[in-house]
């Protein structure tokens, strides 16, 4: 009864925490168990445990904190299981081990950028969203540490890890190294390795004495649980030889780099494997489309309506669509096998035909007439309808231009017209 007046009296501001022992002369205890929790409570609950130390502290601060937390863990111990009492001790033992980590690791004076093996850590403001660090895998207290993230490949650690680093940033990889790994799963076995974590070289077994040995089915190789969370990613790999996107557990270093390439054009499918346009669908009305795309850009470059419009900006997240059709990113791949590709890119091609041959009089005025039956409409050489000729770019019927036994009428006309020039003047 006696414990809960106090702890009602402390929760109202009544109580001065740095005021025990003129407390323990006003009030009379016999219960040994009450005057541990009382003097634990004193120190644990009173103290602002998350605002920010002025000035330095001395070595009886953080031992005063240390017997306190001694204390409180020996009263979580003694008082009833799952009763209010253990409850508040345990978030009480909570502040007071988050002071001490406060105090042991002043960070006033950290500076806001630090570069260390190509990352550029940046300091982190946010003190609520809850993060891991990437070097020693335990949580990152945003409300009384500091922590950096790298502006290249988003690692992020303490401030207190930083000199711990060993791997280098992957962007540095991606900028000059830019392709993926084709093979599958390339698994050369532990002993390779020595037996031990391909990247921080920690001693590992399939058995997980002393570390667990984790599998990374990007690059084949092992890692120990420090440097393989069981991240999971689709692996390039496996969607150009067998069309799978299934995702599968890659360590750390290669979650970053699969993510940092994901939008980057550097798979020549064409080359890889040909014969993926045989077996999918999707990817030969996606070529097409490109391929359209292509064919229009010539019209908005000359056309000040389609320039003033900013037409090409759709396509702005996929800059390699109008610079070439064979070119494609592991986005590109999944956006593809999940229809969302098709249906964007369907949309802009009507918006840009749209304008060409409907919408700006100067681009239909760039338009073809069949030379070989000079019937029909206007003609423009994304039309389905149509063939364009290799040599000169003239537009015709598809019917035509391959019923047509004869050749091309422009051509012959240039052919002719280059003749006349190079015949020999008469004097």
């Amino acid at each position: 009864m006696e414990y809960d007046e106090r702890l009602a009296r402390f929760r109202q501001g009544h109580l001065n925490p740095f005021n025990r022992e003129l407390e323990e002369n006003n009030c009379s205890r016999t219960d040994t168990n009450l005057q541990t929790a009382d003097r634990t409570m004193d120190l644990g609950l009173a103290e602002d445990h998350f605002s920010r130390p002025v000035g330095s502290f001395i070595a009886s601060d953080i031992e005063r904190l240390k017997q306190a937390i001694e204390e409180c863990k020996r009263l979580i111990l003694e008082l009833p299981e799952h009763s209010e009492r253990q409850k508040d001790a345990v978030v009480r033992l909570i502040h007071l081990r988050l002071k001490l980590q406060d105090l042991q690791d002043p960070n006033e004076d950290e500076p806001s950028l630090q570069v260390v093996l190509e990352h550029r850590f940046y300091k982190e403001k946010s003190k609520s969203v809850k993060q891991t660090c990437d070097k020693c895998s335990t949580i990152i207290w945003g409300l009384i540490q500091t922590w950096y993230t790298c502006s290249g490949c988003y690692y992020r650690c303490h401030s207190k890890c930083l000199n711990l680093i060993t791997k280098p940033c992957v962007r540095s990889k991606v900028s000059h190294q830019s392709e993926y790994e084709l093979n599958i799963c390339p698994e050369i076995g532990l002993d390779s390795q020595d037996y031990r974590c391909a990247e921080c070289r920690a001693l590992i077994s399939l058995r997980g004495i002393p570390n667990e040995a984790r599998q990374c089915d990007y690059t084949g190789q092992y890692y120990c649980s420090n440097c393989h969370w069981n991240d999971t990613a689709i692996i390039p790999a496996r969607v150009i030889h067998n069309w799978e996107f299934d995702t599968k557990k890659v360590c750390r270093s290669s979650l970053r780099y699969l993510n940092l390439m994901m939008s980057r054009p550097v798979l020549k499918l064409k080359e890889i494997n040909p014969l993926l346009f045989n077996f999918v669908e999707e990817l030969v009305e996606i070529r097409k489309l490109r391929q359209d795309i292509l064919l229009m850009k010539p019209y908005f470059i000359t056309c000040k309506e389609a320039m003033e419009a900013r037409l090409l900006l759709q396509l702005q997240d996929r800059q390699h669509f109008v610079e070439n059709d064979e070119m494609y990113s592991l986005q590109d791949l999944i956006d593809i096998y999940s229809g969302r590709l098709s249906c964007s890119l369907t949309e802009i091609h009507t918006t840009f035909a749209k304008h060409i041959k409907l919408d700006c009089e100067k681009c239909q005025a760039k338009g073809f007439v069949c030379e070989l039956c000079k019937e029909g409409d206007i003609l423009f050489p994304f039309d389905s309808h149509t063939s364009v000729c290799k040599d000169c770019s003239a537009v015709f019927h598809r019917d035509c231009y391959y019923d047509n036994s004869t050749t091309c009428p422009k051509c012959a006309r240039m052919s002719e017209r280059k003749s006349m020039f190079q015949k020999p003047a008469l004097y």
